[in-house]
């Protein structure tokens, strides 16, 4: 199960209210020193936004080899050090589903599709103004960034959130409330024999 939508949105309550085991896809970011990170039009910040700014080869790999084997090593991400601070194992033994989560997932709906690897995609959206204050909030407590840089962040998604869901929505994801998430997250949980029920509209 692919879960997507804005940063904000809230697919780490979703994922975690679900029961089912997580993939978070964020530890997969490039570190900062990273050459081909994509920089913020007109701007010398980061665009970690952007979807250079993230391995997609190596998320898709995790995500197969734990459909494979019910384990995966995955990077320790440190978004406040914008670095990768270790590696840990993720084992899910027996579970016949489980949820890879993050702003990026969006990206990789057409590889996993092709593997024969996707039950659903899904797309959370809440509207930019909620967004906007969760994710500030969230990343301010956390420490994520500093405040000048979330706040620029924070208005730049807020104007393109609806071309961000856009985009999603175009490769392959399902746009959906918290509760219409949920409601198909335990209804794959219930069928996971069901693959590949994502709505492209």
């Amino acid at each position: 199960m692919l879960l997507c939508g804005p940063s904000g949105s809230g697919k780490s309550l979703v994922a975690a209210r679900s029961g089912l085991p997580v993939l978070r896809l964020d530890d997969f970011y490039k570190e900062s020193d990273d050459p081909t990170l994509p920089l913020v039009a007109g701007s010398s910040d980061i665009d970690w936004d952007h979807p250079e700014s993230w391995d997609a080869d190596v998320a898709v790999e995790a995500i197969a080899r734990l459909c494979a084997t019910g384990s995966t090593p995955v990077p320790v991400y440190d978004l406040s050090l914008s670095a990768r601070t270790g590696e840990e194992t993720l084992r899910i033994g027996r579970a016949p589903l489980f949820i890879a989560e993050g702003i990026f997932a969006a990206e990789i709906v057409g590889r996993c599709r092709e593997l024969g690897l996707l039950a659903d995609a899904l797309c959370l959206t809440r509207g930019p103004v909620t967004t906007f204050r969760r994710r500030f909030l969230r990343d301010l407590k956390e420490g994520r960034k500093s405040v000048p840089f979330l706040l620029r962040r924070g208005w730049r998604l807020m104007r393109t959130e609806r071309s961000i869901i856009s985009r999603q929505v175009s490769l392959g994801a399902h746009p959906c409330d918290r509760d219409e998430a949920l409601g198909r997250l335990a209804a794959a949980g219930r069928n996971p024999a069901a693959k590949d029920t994502a709505t492209v509209n």
